[in-house]
């Protein structure tokens, strides 16, 4: 069964206000009807994402790249293969 749905995953860590922000963004144009599935990725549980991302989070990550805060709307539906 072939699936549209984009896969991103949003690189944070727990407690990470700027990663509250970054996720609202993402729901937000997930409830605007934008089709793409994220999952958050805590960089606190892998020691090779927290080597590089620590200082950079939250980072949206996708098949063709990532996004690094402050990314915005467009970011997102880049990432995601949508019009901007």
């Amino acid at each position: 069964m072939h699936n549209d749905l984009r896969e991103l995953e949003l690189l944070g860590t727990v407690g990470c206000h700027l990663c509250e922000q970054a996720e609202a963004i993402l729901h937000t144009l997930q409830q605007a009807g934008c089709p793409f599935r994220y999952r958050v990725v805590d960089i606190a549980d892998d020691d090779v994402l927290f080597e590089r991302y620590a200082l950079l989070i939250p980072v949206l990550r996708g098949a063709d790249g990532e996004a690094r805060w402050p990314f915005v709307e467009a970011e997102v539906l880049a990432l995601t293969g949508q019009p901007t």
